[in-house]
């Protein structure tokens, strides 16, 4: 009995939840006993659908293996050009007991439209064709699973290295074997990895990226179009930076759409501006500086009064770091104000709010916590000793706990100078600090190095008179001189290394300080004077 009529189906109908089968792989199950015997290789399998309809294009969503016996097949060309018009992707004809042998004019109208024809032997079941459709089908998206927890794998490692951004575009280019292009919504290339597409396709993938970047409403998140053969893919990243992720490939595979988007996940968090302080606050505090306010007016907006932390940072393998990895780097410190670097600088600045006072009394039971004296080493090396201090008896008052570091840890690929906690009066000392302490660390091979506090018997001197002593001791000296000075007694005397730190010949080194022995007419040779200019150029 014939089916009762439908309505057309809709232009785009939605996919099966599992990759398509190539025809190739039916075909290669010996046990069916399949065999092509008209229209192309090439198909990919999405369904399996069995109809005895003179017409069954209403009931087709495209993409079937339609299994038919021909029991109303009467006019073989219309019966054709109704299912490649419908979009099934072969159609299977069993013999017997209906007909002896396919009809030789089905064969013809199958080549003439480029549909796939399969000649099912009687012995076949058109059941045990489609559950072998459905085996293969489980088997590929098995399959398409395991490339996905793999990628996904691998992309959340390219996304923990020291230049994110870059790692993660190289990771994405391997995976699918194609192009992989971080552009700006003018089309601008950022970052990009793999094998350059031809110059047409790439124009092409930059008109496309241009689509989905455009800051507007309406605009798509994704993109696709194909250009002499090669697959093109279009994201847009979230965070409003109007970037977009565009991808070339000579092929599309199961899976790849899954990929992009775990990639494009990543992509979005590595290269959207951090959220600790509100971009709106940043935004504020820029325009009052610009208007004459003072950086102790402004700081609040910034999501601390201070003080704060400053620090240098350059990339272990000389490398120059771009804005985004700059900004991963920011973001891994927890800061949001970052400075990728001047016009021959490759250093990054970060400055970061610290905590003030988070020793402070506890209330519970009126205690204060105990304080932790630290015990420097003689030249500001790192501490020695330290030993706890009970808080006082009787409930009396600890005096404030001085400003904190924050918890600045190593950085994977990079070598990092910290300063100590400064008012924001003073960041330009800091600056200063974190450079020297910069340069401290590459000459040690360290990857930080925190510029320390002065301490011990030294901060029992009042600063003023601290600071004029270090002026009159040091006058002689110019600036490169007591520069170098500096640089060498931090470093224990060393020739190498603290060429290394001031990027001079080790030659260049022993001139300046024998210029500086000259100058001060003292014996450097002798640790009394060594301590006390260490002491001086401390202070500065």
């Amino acid at each position: 009995m014939d089916e009762p009529s439908m309505p057309t189906p809709p232009a785009h109908s939605p996919g099966p939840p599992a990759p398509p089968i190539p025809l190739t792989e039916l075909l290669a199950s010996k046990e069916l006993g399949l065999r092509r015997i008209a229209g192309p290789a090439d198909a990919d399998l999405l369904w399996v659908h069995t109809s005895e309809m003179a017409d069954p294009y209403p009931y087709l969503l495209g993409g079937e293996l339609l299994l038919s016996a021909g029991v109303l097949l009467t006019d073989p060309d219309h019966y054709v050009a109704r299912l490649v018009e419908a979009g099934a992707a072969a159609l299977g004809f069993g013999v017997r007991p209906v007909h002896e042998t396919v009809p030789e004019a089905l064969i013809e109208a199958c080549d003439r439209y480029g549909l796939p024809l399969l000649e099912v032997p009687p012995e076949t079941p058109f059941t045990a064709i489609a559950r072998a459709v459905w085996r293969l089908m489980a088997e590929a998206r098995h399959r398409e699973l395991r490339r996905v927890t793999r990628a996904q794998q691998a992309l959340a490692t390219a996304a923990a290295r020291p230049d994110p951004v870059p790692a993660v575009l190289h990771q994405l280019a391997a995976q699918l074997s194609g192009r992989a292009v971080l552009l700006t919504g003018r089309g601008e290339e950022v970052h990009a990895a793999g094998r350059r597409p031809p110059p047409e396709a790439a124009a092409a993938l930059a008109r496309l990226a241009r689509v989905v970047a455009r800051e507007r409403p309406g605009s798509p998140a994704s993109a696709t179009d194909t250009h002499a053969g090669t697959h093109l893919a279009a994201y847009a990243l979230g965070g409003g930076e109007g970037l977009a992720l565009a991808l070339a490939t000579r092929r599309r595979e199961a899976g790849d759409h899954t990929v992009a988007g775990i990639a494009v996940v990543l992509l979005s968090l590595l290269a959207a501006p951090h959220q600790g302080a509100d971009a709106a606050d940043r935004s504020a505090a820029l325009v009052r500086l610009l208007l004459g306010a003072t950086p102790v007016e402004v700081a609040p907006l910034l999501g601390s009064p201070g003080p704060w932390t400053v620090i240098h940072a350059r990339r272990s393998d000389g490398t120059t770091a771009d804005a985004l990895t700059a900004g991963a780097l920011g973001a891994s410190l927890g800061s949001a104000l970052v400075d990728a670097g001047r016009e021959g600088d490759d250093t990054v600045r970060v400055l970061l709010p610290s905590t003030a006072g988070e020793a402070t009394r506890e209330a519970v039971g009126g205690e204060a916590p105990a304080r932790r004296e630290v015990t420097p080493q003689p030249g500001g090396g790192e501490a020695t000793a330290a030993r706890e201090v009970p808080p006082q008896a009787g409930g009396g008052e600890e005096p404030p706990t001085p400003p904190q570091a924050p918890a600045v840890t190593p950085q994977p690929g990079w070598t990092l100078g910290v300063s100590t906690p400064t008012p924001l009066a003073a960041l330009d000392s800091a600056d200063l600090r974190a450079a020297r302490a910069l340069a401290h660390a590459e000459a040690t091979r360290a990857p930080l190095t925190v510029d320390t506090p002065v301490t011990g018997l030294a901060a029992l001197i009042p600063p003023d008179q601290a600071a004029a002593h270090a002026r009159t001791l040091l006058a002689p000296l110019t600036p490169p001189l007591a520069d170098t000075l500096r640089c060498w007694l931090s470093l224990h005397g060393s020739w190498d290394r603290t060429a290394v730190a001031l990027a001079v010949h080790r030659n260049t080194v022993r001139q300046r300080i024998g210029r500086c022995a000259v100058l001060l007419g003292v014996d450097l040779n002798d640790m009394d004077v060594r301590t006390e200019l260490w002491f001086a150029l401390r202070q500065e």
